[in-house]
């Protein structure tokens, strides 16, 4: 379905009922981006998994929020942690898949979510989540979720951290297709060029464009810029107005903020009229 807003095509999003999103899965309560945390989300009842994806050396799709180990937590192949110093250093663009995969990232105790599980877990293929999800849910018979799949890209690490815009996408939707999701996906980015991209060659994948905190530029200018009127706007919880939800609503476009921890939040922005949230705690939607 679409509308005219100002020149720009709309492509809806059609949200039936509130979105509950478990943000890097459930990364209060389990080591983020790994398999067990989109199980651990789907049992609590999420509507739609929230995640990262990178690529590995060997042009494999991987979840991961940085293109890097992130010291906080990862543990290298022999067990030692991996300082802050080395962290970009451990540079995942430039690692085979086989190599990833010998990094542990659910051992080491997070310093800021001391409730999360510690699990021996490394970086899953996106491919190897989809399958494990579908799979669980199938067997469980728990409704099929959507994906909200980040890509990590910006201008000044093109070719260093990852690909270029245009091969990141391809390669995403590669996984996408094949895994047959797409009318069950959302691609969502800090960098516009990956969502113009998108938008121009895959036009019925829905787009959610992330916003910054400190992005204070006027939200119509953020549209003009995109060039598009995207599926979702995603901005910071504590963006969020009255106004700005009305904005959506004029636009028919989705509204989920980031990343809320607060029940008493989540319950302000609900009566404000958002059409959804993502949290780290999942477990407080069922509060």
């Amino acid at each position: 379905m679409t509308a005219c807003t100002g020149g720009l095509k709309t492509q809806r999003l059609e949200v039936k009922n509130f979105d509950k999103q478990g943000h890097r899965g459930c990364r209060g309560l389990m080591p983020e981006n790994t398999i067990p945390a989109m199980l651990h989300a789907i049992d609590l009842e999420v509507t739609t998994l929230e995640t990262d994806v990178v690529i590995t050396k060997d042009k494999q799709v991987i979840l991961s929020h940085e293109p890097f180990f992130n010291h906080e937590i990862s543990s290298k192949p022999d067990g030692t942690p991996v300082t802050e110093t080395e962290e970009k250093s451990l540079n995942i663009y430039q690692m085979p898949y086989a190599e990833v995969k010998r990094y542990d990232v659910g051992l080491k105790k997070h310093p800021r979510f001391p409730d999360q599980q510690k699990l021996s877990v490394h970086k899953p293929l996106l491919s190897d989540m989809i399958d494990s999800v579908e799979a669980y849910c199938r067997r469980n018979r728990k409704p099929l979720p959507r994906y909200n799949i980040e890509t990590k890209s910006q201008p000044a690490t093109d070719g260093q951290y990852h690909p270029v815009p245009s091969e990141f996408v391809e390669l995403l939707v590669e996984v996408i297709n094949r895994k047959d999701i797409s009318e069950r996906v959302i691609i969502q980015s800090f960098d516009p060029r990956t969502l113009q991209y998108l938008h121009g060659k895959y036009p019925l994948i829905k787009t959610a464009l992330l916003i910054e905190e400190d992005d204070t530029k006027p939200f119509a200018l953020q549209l003009q810029n995109l060039g598009f009127i995207p599926s979702v706007y995603s901005p910071a919880h504590t963006l969020v107005t009255p106004l700005l939800v009305k904005q959506c609503r004029d636009a028919g476009i989705g509204l989920i903020p980031w990343t809320v921890n607060d029940p008493v939040r989540i319950k302000e922005l609900k009566k404000m009229g958002v059409t959804g949230v993502i949290t780290d705690y999942p477990d407080l939607f069922l509060k």
